[in-house]
């Protein structure tokens, strides 16, 4: 995928694009950019695996919902971290959530949004980043989960559409712009394969 195709179609629509080799240079640029905030980050594996929660809240008031009783106060943070399902070269920017938590937070409330991302939540166009989302970055978080949906028990693991009541997607936010609430909105895009 041609970063710099990507990079135009995201400032169209109002998004910014930082590029990073690894993993360490991502979390040093959010790591000065964020200083003495209020911090909310979703429960994304992309940040667990990069440890941006360490470097963050020695300086910040960091709420993450991976932490036991802090989802409430990540959404009502000032900036909001999480990762996405699915970024199209095209600019739209793809998440499935359960609660809903995650996608609310990321559409309004926080003046600052930044998604992580490895290079694998890339793709070509917006059916290509929903078809990832829905059959490949859904099954694996549902399997995290220990959830015994289809997407989960079949193979090859991949979406049905199911009414299983432990099913985890539930809700799909599809951003085509930044959102009017949201002061500042930047992909953070790390060349190393990260999360689902």
């Amino acid at each position: 995928m041609d970063r710099t195709i990507l990079q135009e179609n995201l400032a169209w629509r109002g998004i910014g694009l930082a590029v990073f080799p690894t993993r360490e240079e991502a979390v040093r640029y959010l790591d000065r950019k964020i200083d003495g905030a209020s911090v909310g980050i979703g429960g994304s594996m992309t940040v667990k695996e990069i440890g941006l929660y360490d470097a963050l809240s020695s300086h910040n008031e960091v709420h993450w919902h991976m932490l036991a009783g802090k989802i409430a106060d990540a959404n009502r943070s000032e900036v909001y971290i999480s990762s996405l399902n699915a970024v199209a070269e095209t600019g739209e920017l793809i998440n499935i959530d359960g609660a809903g938590n995650r996608v609310s937070a990321t559409a309004y409330g926080a003046k600052r949004v930044y998604f992580v991302v490895g290079r694998n939540k890339l793709a070509e166009n917006f059916e290509k980043a929903l078809w990832r989302a829905r059959n490949i970055a859904a099954p694996k978080n549902a399997a995290r989960f220990g959830t015994n949906t289809p997407c989960v028990t079949q193979t090859p693991p991949k979406c049905h559409d199911c009414q299983s009541p432990e099913r985890i997607c539930r809700e799909l936010l599809v951003l085509w712009m930044k959102p009017r609430s949201v002061t500042e909105m930047e992909v953070i895009l790390i060349e190393e394969d990260l999360g689902y």
